[in-house]
């Protein structure tokens, strides 16, 4: 589409669920795309981890339940109805402390007709509920912790130190990319330079990407590309996070949306972002 506002632009696309979305989203605005999904969601009804992890909580029930993102925490009502499960686990709920990282949890806990026991002020705030269960204490305290993309490692490890009794819920769980093939593509796209953008709209997705650069040697030259050129543009800070610890920079929208990712996409492209010189 000539005359679009990212004209010119190669994105690399790293995102399995919605991916087609996203992709007609980026053609319609004039950037040419190169799809290579770093890693495979399992869907819900499908995945009997976290139907396991669920019958433990219903056996053995949580004092504790963090609800980290409000899509998360309605999936996992979902599928338990889809299973047989949901009346016994919304029992289970009522009869917890539930705490919610951010006002999306809120208003998720809320719609599912629970009330919150405490939120954090901040959006999707881990170190604040960190902050507020230690202070109550949480030694010989069973916490269930719905997960959502971050692992959150550093919060597992604190409340587990702390004397927690740490049950973790992974709402949607990846797995190895389905096409290696091409992710190896992307990645050499990236480092070629025959990308200008790499658009992540999950932590796993990012993960992904360099765990397969691992396997295959690149990791240095995919740091490096991104360093030196190759923006990456993440949906929000969670998705971000593994960038950052890498020291890639990266760029996001305040709002942790699809449409907001491209929008500040956009908005970098017209405040001078380099295109795509490349045949």
């Amino acid at each position: 589409m000539s005359g679009g506002p990212l004209d010119g632009v190669r994105v690399g696309v790293t995102a399995d669920r919605r991916a087609d979305d996203q992709i007609e989203l980026l053609h319609r605005k004039g950037a040419t795309t190169v799809h290579g999904p770093t890693m495979r969601i399992v869907p819900l009804a499908d995945d009997s981890e976290l139907a396991a992890t669920t019958r433990t909580l219903l056996d053995a029930p949580p004092d504790v339940v963090v609800a980290t993102t409000g899509q998360g925490f309605r999936g996992w009502l979902e599928v338990a109805d889809e299973w047989g499960l949901g009346e016994r686990l919304r029992e289970v709920l009522g009869s917890a402390e539930v705490l919610a990282r951010g006002p999306k949890a809120r208003g998720a806990i809320r719609r599912a007709g629970f009330r919150e026991a405490w939120s954090a002020d901040e959006t999707e705030s881990s170190p604040e509920v960190l902050e507020h269960l230690l202070a109550e204490g949480v030694s010989g305290r069973r916490i269930a912790v719905q997960l959502h993309g971050d692992p959150m490692t550093s919060f597992l490890a604190a409340l587990r130190e702390a004397g927690a009794d740490v049950v973790e819920v992974h709402v949607y769980r990846w797995e190895p990319p389905p096409d290696l093939p091409a992710v190896d593509a992307l990645i050499a796209a990236i480092v070629d330079g025959a990308v200008d953008v790499v658009t992540f709209t999950s932590a796993p997705a990012v993960e992904g990407l360099f765990h397969r650069a691992e396997a295959i040697g690149s990791v240095p030259d995919v740091v490096a590309a991104f360093r030196g050129g190759v923006l990456a543009c993440a949906v929000g800070p969670v998705t971000a996070a593994p960038l950052d610890r890498l020291e890639v920079p990266s760029i996001a929208p305040d709002r942790f949306r699809l449409g907001a990712m491209v929008k500040r996409l956009e908005e970098h492209v017209g405040d001078g972002a380099q295109r795509s010189s490349a045949p």
